[in-house]
């Protein structure tokens, strides 16, 4: 079965959702059947590669609140991530734009190590503000996946993965997906948000059960069967 996320990784509903969905995968039967495939989305596509202004400057601006006010909206997000056993210092987020990291999400994923890669730039992001515009430290981060920092460097300087960073943002907006993160499972079900993980768990054993039903083999001999407190003989 299929499970796909779209996500940003400067967006810290996202990297809550991911920790939320990983909880309930870790209880799931057939978790070793799941796939998980990362889709890119940008919160801000027009954000400048790097920039010096803060992440609560950027939410003060953007929501037309005070400084206060928006270093309050961080400080309730980053309980709730210190919750699910993350650690957000949002103080010293690195506000900048992320399509070049999604690209390297992209790279990865041929290399099997997308997720991996997903992890290590919202780790990045939220608990080291580190900037994930900047180029070396995009190189210094893919090497930390497991991706060669000669590969990451040479992928970087292209445009190689804006494609498939685009399609993405194209299949978001024709499945009318307007916030992240957003959860498809097997191309069925849709659950936005950071959701608990018990949703997590109960949409995937209501996806499973469909997409592998019990099929019921009747035979034309008598079978022992018990039913309720009976049992035939």
């Amino acid at each position: 079965m299929k499970v796909e996320i779209w996500s940003d990784v400067a967006c810290p509903w996202c990297y809550i959702g991911k920790r939320r969905f990983e909880a309930a995968l870790a209880q799931f039967e057939h978790r070793d059947q799941i796939e998980v495939i990362w889709h890119s989305y940008q919160l801000d596509p027009d954000a400048p590669r790097t920039s010096k202004q803060t992440v609560n400057e950027m939410l003060s601006q953007k929501y037309g609140v005070s400084i206060n006010k928006a270093a309050a909206m961080n400080d309730q997000v980053t309980a709730l991530a210190a919750q699910e056993g993350l650690e957000y210092h949002l103080d010293k987020a690195r506000y900048g734009n992320t399509f070049d990291a999604h690209r390297l999400s992209h790279l990865a994923t041929t290399h099997h190590l997308q997720d991996e890669m997903e992890e290590r730039l919202f780790r990045a992001y939220f608990t080291e503000g580190l900037a994930l515009g900047d180029t070396e430290t995009l190189v210094q981060i893919a090497s930390q996946a497991g991706i060669t920092a000669d590969e990451a460097r040479t992928v970087l300087a292209s445009d190689a993965y804006a494609d498939e960073v685009r399609a993405d943002e194209q299949m978001a907006r024709d499945l009318g997906i307007r916030g992240v993160p957003f959860f498809a499972f097997d191309e069925k079900y849709g659950v936005s948000g950071a959701q608990s993980s018990q949703v997590f768990q109960k949409v995937l054993e209501q996806a499973w059960s469909e997409s592998h039903p019990l099929i019921n083999v009747s035979t034309t001999e008598d079978a022992g069967l018990c039913d309720d407190d009976t049992c035939t003989i």
